[in-house]
């Protein structure tokens, strides 16, 4: 099997990501043969194909739609031939209608909804799933970025890209923004961060994750593996 991790230079994360992947293929033992796709040809080849994203919306679509050919390409083998596709962070971002970071962008349109700036109120912290209290302490502002570990909610428990992933599962996050999808049925996964923050969207073929996967240690090879036995 052909997966491809998409290198538009939208992000520094690739060749963690790639790493990541090579590891959660392994653990599969399923001969999965997992590369760097630079080209339309590439993207056009990938049996499964995950799209990475670091950094502000604008940047990482202006990189995307850079690359001549590259947007057809995806949209081609992900709408078109159904190839499972995976976007962790801005690349999950980018499947929106719209991004409102820094001005209106489009995204691909995939998943409807906007991508919003997070808001989480000031308050006395959040008991965790683990009986842990997360910041702030009471009466201090939550931050943002939102930098770090939380605990999942999974809304969609069913879905085969948590399989084998509890309730509170720990996942690590860098972001001010998130995509709100527009129909609660694409909504898979939250976390309470002063309020409630999507962590995972998903429709048909395609699955996104706000969080990092590639940081997110046990819980995040579980996930990527997860992907690649995927036969939506």
């Amino acid at each position: 099997m052909n997966v491809v991790v998409v290198d538009y230079g939208g992000g520094g994360n690739l060749h963690s990501m790639v790493k990541a992947v090579v590891r959660a293929a392994g653990e599969l033992g399923q001969g999965h043969d997992v590369r760097i796709g630079r080209t339309p040809d590439d993207v056009a080849g990938a049996d499964r194909i995950v799209l990475p994203g670091q950094g502000a919306f604008a940047d990482c679509r202006a990189a995307f739609f850079g690359r001549d050919g590259m947007a057809e390409a995806l949209t081609e083998a992900v709408m078109a031939r159904g190839r499972p596709f995976l976007g962790t962070c801005v690349g999950e971002q980018l499947l929106c209608t719209v991004s409102r970071e820094m001005g209106s962008h489009a995204g691909f349109g995939w998943i409807p909804g906007e991508v919003v700036k997070i808001a989480p109120q000031t308050g006395q912290g959040v008991a965790t799933a683990a009986g842990r209290v997360v910041w702030p302490p009471a009466g201090r502002p939550w931050w943002i970025p939102h930098y770090g570990w939380n605990d999942l909610r999974i809304v969609a428990s069913d879905h085969p890209l948590f399989r084998g992933v509890g309730q509170g599962a720990h996942v690590y996050f860098v972001h001010s923004y998130h995509l709100v999808p527009e129909k609660p049925e694409h909504l898979l996964a939250e976390v309470d961060y002063g309020g409630r923050i999507v962590a995972a969207v998903g429709r048909d073929n395609l699955v996104g994750t706000q969080f990092h996967p590639e940081k997110s240690q046990a819980v995040g090879l579980r996930i990527l593996a997860n992907f690649l036995a995927w036969r939506p």
